[in-house]
């Protein structure tokens, strides 16, 4: 038995205009609508790859050509030099090195040797002065600060370098590398009396410098340590040694700004 072809499927005809049967009137405004609609259409496909493209244009144009110069950090004149300072040299000297520095970082570890060349080499034509700037994440740095200032402050300034000197010889400069048990006994070693020191560190009473001086070196634009200011005799900033630079380096500054004095 033969099964029925499949029907095809039927073709629509068209059996009139969709106008059919609407008045002149109303069919011209449709036909008004109609023209509009696609003039619009048009407009838009060809001015959408324009429309894109400025979009690109303008993006690129806002883009840093190079981001690191966004973070380049500026640099201020520091806070005069007062007596309360500790300065290394000669107060008439004609540049005068100001060293925002930790006690724990091996960054300032390794620039302070550096630092005691320069002295070496340039005798009364530099002084050094060393303010504390210690950084949050070095746990032991902010009271060792704090002792350097004791030990300054009941000895003389001498007793201050003595003791910065020998900190930096012996921590390991990783945050803890000084212990705060031993600081009495280094006090003590560079000719301060031992409880007096302790009563001096114990009660915090060199915090509030500690912090002030952070302070001056963040206001001058000192995001880090060691940062040292190079400053001339009318206390304005010539330049600054943006981290622990080899002596060669620090040697093409200073004579730089000497002969240009």
């Amino acid at each position: 038995m033969e099964h029925p072809a499949p029907h095809p499927t039927p073709t629509p005809k068209l059996v009139g205009s969709i106008w059919q049967g609407t008045s002149p009137q109303l069919a011209f405004i449709f036909g008004v609508i109609a023209g509009v609609a696609a003039a619009t259409l048009v407009s838009i496909f060809i001015l959408l790859p324009r429309a894109s493209g400025a979009t690109k244009k303008s993006a690129a144009t806002t883009t840093p050509t190079n981001s690191s110069t966004t973070s380049q950090p500026s640099y201020g004149n520091v806070k005069v030099v007062g007596d309360d300072d500790y300065v290394r040299g000669s107060p008439n000297a004609k540049l005068t090195l100001i060293e925002y520095s930790d006690y724990e970082c091996p960054f300032c570890k390794s620039f302070h040797p550096t630092m005691q060349q320069v002295m070496t080499d340039y005798k009364d034509q530099v002084a050094w002065v060393y303010r504390h700037f210690p950084l949050s994440f070095h746990a032991n740095a902010a009271k060792e600060a704090e002792a350097g200032l004791c030990v300054g402050s009941l000895g003389d300034s001498n007793a201050f370098w003595d003791f910065t000197d020998k900190i930096f010889e012996r921590t390991a400069s990783n945050g803890t590398g000084f212990s705060l048990e031993q600081l009495p006994a280094l006090a003590k070693e560079v000719g301060v009396n031992e409880s007096k020191f302790k009563d001096c560190l114990d009660s915090g009473q060199m915090a509030a410098r500690v912090q002030a001086e952070t302070a001056d070196g963040t206001n001058a634009g000192a995001g880090g340590t060691p940062t040292t200011f190079v400053v001339g005799r009318d206390g304005k900033t010539i330049t600054v040694f943006p981290g622990a630079l080899p002596y060669s380096q620090v040697k093409t500054e200073l004579d730089r700004a000497l002969a240009s004095g």
